[in-house]
């Protein structure tokens, strides 16, 4: 299977813009749309092609990058392509099962040939390339697709059937869901103990009980900030529901995940919607502020 080095990306956000930039910078042409104009700007500025209807992306580009916010604009999209000569759907987001699955049953009606490929990483990854694609469908498409896929990210297997993805990525998240939570309260701990912030980020995270969400979110945490995000506690909280509700679907217990979850609703109260994840220690912290 051929490949032409022209690809559109559907959704312009934290990561599909970050996907399309490096996909400019490694020389593709890039055509991409987003509702939103200001999104559509942002990535203009970097070389995308930004067009003002789906459509326009998908009558150009024969690979289609999809990056969305919930399942209603995944059936949209699945639904105008419809018309379209066949083109190979790359479904990035993280959504249910059965809603992926119902898009992908209207897409394959079509002709075309939709992948389940969730995203294990953050914006700032995304950024910088360091996303792993866990690649699932057809086999064939997988394989010619791994130029593209490591020319934004630095992994892409091949996890097997349609749906495999999704799965892999469902456990992924549960990892991440607890580790940014364990991080926010070592920190918090050492904090309130007296420890030097820098120095907690530097020893604690080189230790033996370091995570990749204690070296990325550490230190957000000891400078207090959480903005841009990276991960929005609001997006997070849609992507802990579904987890938990395939957990469940699978008879998988789940305590670790179920006890971080009222930190996270915490940090909506507080008005962190739009922070990034990291803000549990904000939360944390100030709950230990409550308790002097």
């Amino acid at each position: 299977m051929s490949m032409e080095r022209i690809v559109g990306v559907i959704g312009l956000g934290i990561m599909g813009g970050a996907m399309a930039r490096n996909l400019v910078a490694a020389g593709w042409r890039v055509l991409g749309f987003d509702p939103d104009a200001g999104q559509r700007e942002a990535a203009a500025a970097h070389g995308v092609e930004a067009v003002d209807s789906l459509l326009a992306v998908a009558e150009v580009a024969p690979v289609l990058i999809t990056s969305l916010p919930g399942p209603a604009a995944l059936m949209a999209t699945a639904q105008a392509l419809a018309g379209l000569p066949p083109r190979i759907l790359v479904e990035t987001s993280t959504l249910t099962l059965e809603d992926k699955d119902a898009a992908a049953a209207v897409l394959r009606a079509a002709g075309h040939t939709p992948l389940d490929c969730p995203l294990s990483g953050t914006g700032a990854q995304a950024v910088n390339r360091d996303l792993v694609v866990y690649a699932s469908g057809d086999s064939a498409a997988i394989a010619a697709l791994q130029p593209l896929f490591l020319d934004f990210a630095r992994d892409a297997p091949d996890v097997g059937v349609f749906g495999n993805g999704s799965r892999m990525k469902f456990v992924a998240n549960l990892l991440v869901a607890i580790h940014n939570v364990a991080a926010a309260e070592a920190m918090v701990l050492g904090m309130r103990a007296g420890l030097d912030a820098e120095q907690l980020v530097r020893l604690a995270g080189g230790g033996a009980g370091a995570s990749r969400m204690f070296t990325m979110r550490a230190p957000m945490m000891a400078a207090g900030i959480y903005e841009p995000p990276t991960m929005r506690v609001s997006t997070w909280q849609k992507d802990m529901a579904i987890i938990a509700d395939f957990a469940a679907s699978v008879g998988a217990p789940t305590p670790l995940l179920s006890a971080t979850a009222p930190l996270y609703d915490l940090a909506m109260a507080q008005g962190r919607g739009g922070q990034d994840t990291a803000a549990v220690f904000a939360v944390l912290a100030g709950m230990a502020d409550a308790a002097d």
